[in-house]
């Protein structure tokens, strides 16, 4: 859960549009985590893994999942400003107008 006072938190105007639509903020949500876990698969491919601290073959088969949780873990704490964008985003496609709309 996302600390309301923490300078990453949602604006008021975000923060009310997630109580008011749970279901759209949840899918938002899911969606910066995929996102990130993502971003930091890609990053962790570009990464050297050989040498004397390389996990070897069992770190080759679960760095995917690594940077799954990574995505979600970042997400949680406050992610990287993408879903208050998407939520928007899937308001409008809903038909809501600009409800939490940040200019």
């Amino acid at each position: 859960m996302i600390d309301r006072m923490s300078p990453l938190s949602p604006s008021g105007q975000a923060a009310a549009a997630e109580r008011a639509d749970p279901a759209a903020a949840k899918a938002a949500h899911q969606f910066e985590a995929v996102f990130i876990g993502q971003m930091t698969k890609i990053m962790m491919e570009t990464v050297q893994s050989d040498g004397p601290f390389s996990g070897g073959h069992g770190e080759e088969m679960f760095r995917g999942m690594l940077g799954e949780q990574l995505g979600t873990v970042i997400s949680a704490r406050g992610g990287i400003g993408l879903a208050p964008a998407v939520m928007d985003q899937i308001i409008k496609l809903q038909g809501g107008g600009n409800a939490c709309r940040r200019h």
